[in-house]
């Protein structure tokens, strides 16, 4: 019995954490669209958002994972991108 109780509660700590993973990632994204040309925050504020939406009833732990990499991946070319542009 304490043995099931505590793989309920694993399990919950790991959504936790992945969840949380999930919300630095759109901070995050948020932080760096706030650098870009005035012109394009709002654009790419909205895309961010609907980015985020479209994964938004996701429960494949496995996908979110990737999901996650995929959007870092993204975020690491934007940012060296408007580090190039000087903003």
């Amino acid at each position: 019995m304490f043995r099931k109780r505590y793989d309920s509660f694993s399990m919950d700590l790991r959504d936790f954490l992945l969840r949380a993973r999930v919300l630095k990632l759109y901070r995050k994204a948020l932080r760096i669209a706030g650098r870009a040309p005035t012109s394009a925050r709002a654009d790419l504020r909205q895309t961010i958002r609907q980015e985020m939406e479209n994964n938004r009833n996701c429960n494949d732990k496995q996908r979110i994972r990737y999901l996650i990499s995929e959007g870092l991946d993204r975020l690491k070319r934007l940012d060296e991108m408007l580090d190039m542009q000087g903003h």
